[in-house]
């Protein structure tokens, strides 16, 4: 089947020159006046705008006794085509940003127990430069951060706890130390028990772990009893639901532990055992990554150092 004129021309592109075009003499209402401005001759001018509504099929000015009046379809041209002209020039100063070292895209890991608001906020910094750039966040658990940087999935790790990998390429700073604490579900056997908690006590009931998203580096595991049965999650959200549902018990992060405790859904209750702490770190890959990575770890480090605010 054959495509007629009409067809053909509803194919026909429309550059940035052709859109400056039209801007000039709508703008300034001549010829002449419009080829000053676009630095051409007038006769070049009428040519080009001769030649562009013979391919469009539709004529875009009018001659009226005021100079040239842009018809409808001028005028549709010119509100479409103002947001394609402003595309087209970001495209291209992407195109040079990446081709002067701006990395295409940053792939930061995440740690589940990570509050995102300062992450968020170093990443909104970068991006609110319109550097070409684009973020990628992972959500990992465990030891999945440092698995991240080790397997090249990622160029940053956010709060990655415990010690780094021995593995080369990532260096890393201490951000902090969280600290871990047993709760059960109110109506769990636990929740009367005499305190402290014996481990012969605690090791026949369910643990609740929250499965290390590792790929490649042995998995990470604390808190679990030689013996004891357990019940892998996927997350800290799921551990946290089946710990409130009183499927298992575990260690929490002390401050999501004292909210759910505040609000009547867990049990904290004291162990034997010695006080549960992993180092938290900003860790990131020294042989990947660029001036983006650069920006953006500069700006984590303000917010995640010690002592810095998180608000």
């Amino acid at each position: 089947m054959h495509s007629n004129d009409s067809n053909d021309r509803a194919h026909v592109a429309v550059g940035v020159e052709d859109l400056r075009l039209v801007e000039a003499i709508a703008r300034h209402g001549t010829l002449t006046a419009a080829a000053e401005s676009l630095h051409r001759v007038p006769s070049a001018v009428s040519y080009a705008l001769r030649a562009l509504e013979a391919r469009l099929g539709a004529r875009l000015f009018e001659r009226t006794p005021r100079g040239m009046a842009p018809t409808p379809a001028a005028r549709l041209l010119l509100a479409e085509g103002a947001l394609l002209r402003e595309r087209a020039e970001s495209l291209a100063r992407r195109v040079r940003q990446t081709a002067a070292g701006w990395e295409p895209e940053l792939a930061v890991a995440v740690d589940d127990l990570a509050p995102l608001a300062p992450v968020m906020e170093a990443v909104r910094e970068l991006l609110a430069e319109g550097l070409p750039t684009r973020v990628r966040l992972l959500r990992e658990v465990f030891g999945g951060t440092w698995d991240a940087l080790a397997a090249g999935r990622a160029v940053i790790a956010v709060a990655a706890p415990g010690e780094p990998p021995p593995v080369g390429g990532i260096s890393a700073v201490a951000t902090g130390t969280l600290e871990f604490v047993f709760a059960v579900a109110p109506g769990h056997p636990l929740a009367e028990a005499p305190e402290p908690l014996a481990a012969a006590a605690i090791e026949r009931h369910p643990v609740v772990v929250a499965a290390d998203s590792s790929r490649h580096l042995p998995a990470r595991t604390a808190g679990v009893l030689p013996g004891q049965p357990v019940l892998r999650v996927a997350d800290m959200a799921q551990k946290l639901a089946a710990q409130r549902a009183g499927a298992g018990v575990g260690y929490l992060p002390r401050p999501l532990a004292e909210r759910e405790a505040r609000a009547g859904r867990l049990v904290i209750r004291a162990v034997e055992a010695p006080p549960q702490r992993a180092a938290q770190h900003l860790a990131w890959r020294t042989d990947a990554g660029g001036p983006a990575q650069a920006r953006l770890l500069a700006a984590l480090r303000a917010r995640l150092a010690p002592g810095a605010s998180q608000a």
